[in-house]
């Protein structure tokens, strides 16, 4: 329960409690000056634990199995009659209450929501974008959508975030009517699926054309993003990746601060050439190509992967661009880099950036070795403890996307 739902938990309790109370002492009340009930003339006689418990009754039976009340002072007739319309009444109130949850629960959850924050996709990317949301926006109200979400995940959300949970698909149409979408604020697909995020961002933009620039769309994707940038949803909807936002930290913070102070231009090598090193690549290019001399990339599929980023880019040439193809793992990739790029007389960069934090660390300390004066950098996915300590051992920078994301979402985003 997330802590909205137990303040209105908290709430209902807090009038119904009192008034039970109430209706208890006015029927126990009603007995004890001596009032009868009609199938039961010797309650008259009976102790008061007695009364209690046929006072408690009325807010199951209603009095029908006691009959009425007869005889005694009116005063007292007059509190047992309103306990026996108050209690049933009371218990009849909260049982139809309790049914309606259960029958409409998303619909007795989603009514209350009045300039929230939509979110579709349960994964990490919204657990990291929940955590600065919290650190701006403490109160604003966040609605988590997914086709399927873990338990112990949800129960995360809701209570370390206070978000509601519901389980849909938000390209159904008829799903997203129930989202009172009129009154967001904001809309975040971020869910695993692309295409899934840009049909339900068109469905969206249909049915409330003012979210127009406050849907946020994550698309894992590059190739499809930059495919998408023309079409009616980009235009009107923010796009992002999250590598070419971690990317972009990346180059404008450490990577800059780096450059300014190295004198001659400088060497970079990009080992790993998935969307990390391609949008490493495409940051260099956009705003630290007259910094750099050479650039060196490496992987497996590099020499495919260059040619389809120079397709989609048309990024220029640096002075001088040398591509590898080989696994960074592999001491002879190495040897035939040093042959083309002369690494010991200057300060190059070398980032390790493939999928494997493992390979990316254990080759980062070897060339840090080889190459003492080099600034290298090793990619890890999550942020890790173990890995930042033995990088500040080595003199390494490590760095993970999780936490440049993090800490680099715009504050835009985080506003309602």
């Amino acid at each position: 329960m997330s802590f909205n739902d137990m303040s209105v938990a908290r709430m209902r309790l807090g009038w119904r409690w009192p008034t039970a109370i109430i209706l208890f002492l006015f029927a126990l009340t009603g007995l004890m000056t001596g009032v009868s009930l009609s199938e039961r003339p010797d309650i008259v006689s009976a102790d008061i634990l007695t009364k209690a418990y046929y006072s408690l009754g009325l807010f199951v039976m209603g009095g029908l199995d006691l009959g009425t009340p007869v005889g005694g002072p009116l005063l007292g007739r007059l509190l047992l009659w309103i306990g026996y319309f108050g209690s049933p009444i009371l218990a009849a109130s909260t049982l139809i209450e309790a049914l309606i949850k259960t029958l409409s629960p998303h619909k007795w959850r989603l009514h209350r929501l009045n300039n929230h924050i939509v979110i579709a996709g349960s994964g990490e990317l919204t657990k990291t974008y929940l955590k600065e949301l919290r650190k701006t926006s403490a109160k604003v109200q966040v609605l988590i959508i997914d086709i399927q979400i873990d338990p112990i995940k949800a129960i995360e959300f809701k209570q370390q975030f206070d978000a509601h949970i519901i389980v849909g698909d938000i390209t159904h149409s008829f799903f997203l009517q129930k989202l009172r979408l009129h009154k967001a604020c904001k809309v975040l697909l971020l869910g695993n699926e692309n295409f899934q995020g840009y049909e339900a961002a068109n469905k969206i933009l249909k049915l409330v054309p003012e979210l127009e620039n406050k849907i946020i769309i994550h698309c894992k994707s590059i190739r499809f993003m930059r495919s998408m940038a023309q079409s009616y949803v980009a235009q009107k909807c923010i796009i992002f990746n999250s590598y070419q936002l971690a990317a972009s930290a990346l180059v404008k913070h450490d990577l800059s601060f780096h450059f300014s102070k190295t004198k001659p231009k400088d060497v970079v090598v990009i080992a790993g050439f998935g969307l990390f090193g391609q949008t490493i690549l495409e940051e260099l290019q956009r705003n630290a190509k007259k910094e750099i001399d050479t650039i060196a990339i490496i992987g497996i599929d590099a020499e495919r992967r260059v040619l389809v980023v120079d397709e989609q880019l048309k990024l220029a040439n640096f002075n001088r661009r040398e591509v590898l193809q080989g696994n960074i793992s592999h001491p002879e990739i190495w040897d035939k880099l040093r042959n083309k790029v002369d690494l010991t007389n200057s300060e190059p960069v070398i980032i390790l950036c493939t999928d494997s934090p493992e390979d990316n660390l254990r080759t980062s300390l070897w060339l840090k070795e080889k190459y003492p004066n080099a600034m290298i950098i090793a990619r890890s996915h999550l942020p890790s403890k173990f890995a930042e300590e033995v990088s500040e051992q080595y003199n390494i920078l490590n760095v993970s996307i999780t936490q440049l994301v993090r800490e680099n979402l715009p504050q835009e985003w985080l506003t309602p």
